[in-house]
């Protein structure tokens, strides 16, 4: 039986759209789609998608929401092509200063207002709130062009929520003043919110009327009285407690209305979340390394005075990465082996919030809770352009400091924190299996952390295929990204810096080819597979005559099954959607850019990407086709593994051909299903 390579295209006139699957064939894509999952054991497949990156629907209020009618659309056009989650990026408040708009900034214990979607409070259910000429004004119309991509402009969306949720926290307390049936019942809800999350957002509150007091976010340069304020109330400072008093009184309105936003967002995501539940799709939120200065406010005692978390570099001219994260005094993790201090507290309320409302989280950075690498504040050189260098004080694990000749983790309670704190939180939100999470473990790797992460614990691999081999990694507990949200897209990684990446090992077409087409009785298409992803004869001579366009994304789509062949596996929006302009990247790890965490989907994603793959170069990704290779190799390999059950078998051959026949009667039509959706989608209108 012969089932065909990679089919590049079908040749035909230009017209604006593709051929979208229509109404009645969605239901059958989307079966096929779970379907050659299944078949090829591929159990978690999470797309990449961060909040402020979802798309508009109707009115667009400058930035995505993952709760919205956005999130929805976005989150139908997953499931269709057989992912069952997304990957968030942290989800906390930001309050944008305009410079650095990295969701790795955002609080840890609250929800982000810019979230919300604003449609629905000018609604009966939300007894309309905020009134139809407001959202008209503050808003502007989603409207489609020639971009298969919008940035987000987060002092826009600022503006515009802080006029919004403005006028709809008057409104509601008119509203509830008249006795409005739908204002009541939303007050009941508030008032049930305030029940659980009062305390918390009351401090908050007060935090924000604070900042705009002394327009500055930075704590540390309030007076004492104001900075050291959460310190001091933990302390039963009477001084202290009349002025948090005499802050909540004279501040009521404002710090009620904080609460009541947090109330709306948090109700949406309870929205959101009855909805996927009903259709099976996951979140996995991101836990965060770092805090916000709202976070080290409320809990200051707890982090060390004068240190900051950051990242090595490898490279010796270059200094390491300053990430400017306070970090959790060791001394104050744990009382006693029973209890938790507040730096310990702090922790599991930052695990406890990430997965109050997902079902499943990305651990950022978990060498911060093993053996942070901290530098002090005051040990920074910069030359005159401002721009920071080489430090020789800089260069510190926590396990190494000392103050007065004494181990500032004198107790060794870091090593702890996965065990006491991390372990057993997941287990209390049903995480019971420890694998499951996403360890984001790229990082360097001391002895401690070795040590704590895999002697102790043996906890998975994050295993990046952009310079590793697939076939070389076969941990089922492991997690697999080619690309990231951290990354340029992948179609882009074959030309940057001259396109050095294609000499390596993981990018040779002949160790795809091979890797993906197995069977010997598939020799020739074996062949076909490897010319067309292939730019370069064997000797790295370039081919004449052929379409380099074509031949890279070609390539790509083989990485991509290479990817699908894993258990657990992850893709950025920017790869499925093919977004690979120029300038044009969500975010670079280790690097800088005016343009990143910006990006986001057009409203017209969808036509966008119907729209690319019925194009003549198209790059983004051919799901049905991708999936196809992959369950070709899938077949090939599980015959393979049975030739080799078979070597010593007199009949050998015969059983091999019995087996091939069986695989094919088993999985053939499903193969042919792929391909009939491959070529739809390749389609002009």
């Amino acid at each position: 039986m012969r089932i065909t390579g990679i089919n590049n295209g079908i040749q035909n006139n230009y017209t604006t759209f593709g051929r979208r699957p229509t109404k009645e064939e969605e239901p059958d894509l989307q079966k096929a789609m779970e379907d050659g999952f299944k078949a090829i054991g591929t159990d978690q497949r999470i797309a990449i998608t961060h909040g402020s990156v979802f798309p508009a629907v109707g009115r667009d209020s400058f930035i995505g929401s993952p709760y919205g009618e956005g999130a929805t659309k976005w989150i139908n056009f997953l499931k269709l092509y057989g992912f069952n989650g997304n990957q968030l990026g942290p989800n906390g408040m930001i309050l944008y200063d305009d410079k650095n708009y990295s969701p790795y900034n955002s609080s840890a214990l609250n929800e982000n207002f810019l979230f919300i979607d604003l449609k629905p409070l000018t609604t009966e259910k939300y007894g309309k709130i905020l009134s139809e000429e407001s959202y008209e004004k503050l808003t502007v119309p989603a409207e489609a062009d020639d971009k298969a991509y919008r940035f987000s402009n987060f002092s826009e969306a600022k503006f515009v929520y802080f006029q919004a949720l403005n006028e709809s926290y008057k409104n509601f307390k008119a509203n509830l003043a008249k006795g409005q049936p739908e204002a009541i019942q939303l007050n009941k809800e508030f008032e049930e919110f305030k029940k659980q999350k009062g305390k918390q957002t009351e401090e908050e509150g007060i935090y924000r009327v604070l900042t705009t007091l002394y327009d500055d976010e930075d704590c540390d340069n309030w007076p004492e009285y104001d900075s050291d304020l959460m310190v001091q109330i933990r302390q039963k400072d009477p001084k202290a407690e009349k002025r948090y008093e005499t802050i909540k009184k004279r501040f009521h309105k404002s710090i009620e209305e904080y609460q009541f936003e947090q109330f709306i967002v948090t109700k949406q995501i309870k929205e959101n979340k009855a909805y996927r539940d009903s259709i099976g799709f996951t979140y996995f939120s991101d836990l965060l390394v770092g805090l916000s200065k709202m976070d080290y406010w409320r809990y200051k005692e707890a982090f060390l005075k004068g240190y900051y978390m950051g990242a090595p570099t490898d490279d010796a001219t270059k200094p390491h990465q300053t990430w400017g994260i306070h970090v959790i005094n060791p001394q104050k993790l744990f009382i006693d082996k029973d209890q938790l201090n507040i730096g310990g507290e702090f922790l599991r309320e930052k695990l406890r919030h990430a997965l109050e409302n997902c079902e499943n989280i990305r651990i950022d950075h978990p060498m911060g809770m093993i053996e942070p690498f901290v530098y002090r504040g005051d040990s920074l050189q910069y030359d005159e352009n401002g721009k920071q260098i080489k430090d020789a004080l800089y260069v510190r694990y926590l396990s190494q400091l000392f103050e007065a000749g004494t181990p500032i983790d004198k107790y060794s309670d870091y090593e702890k924190i996965m065990t006491r704190i991390v372990l057993p939180t997941l287990k209390e939100k049903n995480i019971t299996d420890k694998n499951a999470p996403v360890w984001e473990n790229l990082c360097s790797e001391p002895t401690l952390f070795k040590k704590v992460y895999y002697e102790q614990n043996n906890l998975p691999h994050m295993i990046m295929l952009d310079y590793k081999r697939g076939k070389d990694y076969n941990n089922p507990d492991d997690w697999y990204l080619l690309g990231s949200h951290d990354s340029i897209p992948v179609l882009n990684m074959l030309k940057r810096h001259g396109g050095n990446i294609r000499n390596e090992e993981a990018w040779n077409p002949l160790y795809l080819a091979g890797y993906l087409n197995q069977d010997t009785k598939r020799i020739d298409e074996n062949v076909e597979f490897c010319n067309t992803i292939s730019n370069t004869f064997p000797d790295k001579t370039p081919k004449t005559g052929v379409d380099l366009a074509k031949a890279d994304m070609a390539m790509v789509q083989a990485k991509f099954a290479e990817l699908l062949l894993k258990k657990k596996i992850q893709i950025s929006f920017a790869d499925i959607l093919g977004i690979t302009d120029n300038g044009v990247v969500y975010n670079i790890g280790g690097e800088s850019n005016p343009v990143f965490w910006k990006e986001r989907l057009a409203p017209d994603f969808e036509d966008k990407y119907y729209e690319n793959l019925s194009s003549e170069t198209p790059t983004a990704l051919n799901m049905p086709e991708v999936l196809k290779i992959a369950l070709q190799a899938s077949i090939d390999r599980q015959l393979v593994d049975y030739m080799n059950q078979m070597e010593n078998d007199p009949q050998k051959d015969i059983k091999t051909t019995q087996k091939r026949e069986e695989l094919y009667a088993q999985y053939g039509q499903l193969l042919e299903k792929l391909q009939h959706y491959a070529d739809v989608l390749k389609e002009k209108e």
